[in-house]
């Protein structure tokens, strides 16, 4: 009995130092790898184009609302593509557009529009069988330089007749010669407002030139009107007249304006007419 006591402690012995030794002479674990974060890619580079506001359609005469800006990298820009600063806004102002456009999709120089002052910009933007004619304006009487390329506007006249026969009532007389043009340029270079950028240096222009859209026999009857009196343009409204709208007057003479022509107590009595040469009438009332 002591024998086996002592053979069991014997072999407890040897296997605790069997368990040291293997502990002792066992490699140490390798050590967790370390993960090291690559340095993050810098953002692209971007670049802002002008590009179609909304959607436009082949023919239209771009205005300020049809454009828009874009932001792309700088990388893949498309060929062409405009950048947007005022300048390049302002060459883009009146031109027409060669094909339809898509709202977002970047304007190309030379190749999505044609702008005034370019070789055959009129003869693309009229449609057939219509003509350009071209009046002068000045601040006032072209609504101080608002009007924009693609507008419908009215072409009023404005004369005084020099007949000294007829009465105070009858020697102005206003009309609407023509009624819903289109307006096709305007000099050479539109932008915003009523200084184009010509006069950028602070040099001021007076006069403009408004080519507007007309049939053979209207521009006719521009050439002739231009003749006798001042024109002025009126900008219609982009929606259609609503049904029962007042109907425009033929003509107004001055005495449909002012009420002080037409004071009774110079219009009631007798009168004395004096021809005095064939080109001067005096008119004495009692």
């Amino acid at each position: 009995m002591l024998r086996a006591l002592l053979g069991l402690i014997a072999a407890l012995a040897l296997a605790c130092l069997g368990g040291l030794a293997w502990l002792a002479l066992r490699p140490e674990p390798a050590a967790p790898p370390i993960l090291v974060e690559a340095p993050a890619a810098p953002p692209p580079v971007l670049a802002a184009v002008i590009a179609a506001g909304r959607p436009l359609r082949a023919g239209a005469l771009l205005g300020p609302d049809d454009l828009s800006r874009l932001e792309l990298p700088a990388a893949s820009l498309p060929a062409g593509a405009r950048p947007d600063t005022p300048a390049e806004r302002a060459e883009l102002i009146g031109a027409m557009l060669r094909q339809s456009m898509a709202a977002g999709q970047p304007l190309r120089a030379g190749e999505d529009v044609i702008r005034p002052g370019d070789r055959g910009f009129l003869a693309a933007v009229l449609a057939p069988g219509m003509r350009a004619v071209s009046i002068g304006v000045d601040a006032v009487t072209g609504t101080a330089g608002l009007i924009w390329p693609g507008d419908r506007v009215d072409l009023l006249l404005s004369q005084a007749l020099d007949a000294q026969s007829l009465p105070a009532t009858r020697r102005v007389a206003g009309e609407t010669v023509l009624a819903d043009l289109r307006v096709v340029a305007i000099d050479q270079r539109l932008v915003q407002g009523a200084v184009s950028l010509d006069n950028a240096a602070g040099v001021e222009r007076g006069n403009r030139t408004v080519t507007l859209e007309v049939t053979p026999a209207q521009a006719e009857r521009v050439a002739v009107a231009g003749r006798l009196g001042r024109l002025a343009l009126t900008v219609r409204a982009a929606l259609p007249e609503p049904p029962g709208a007042a109907p425009r007057l033929p003509l107004t003479w001055s005495g449909d304006v002012s009420a002080a022509l037409q004071d009774p107590g110079n219009q009631t009595g007798p009168m004395l007419r004096l021809f005095q040469g064939p080109a001067k009438t005096e008119e004495i009332r009692f």
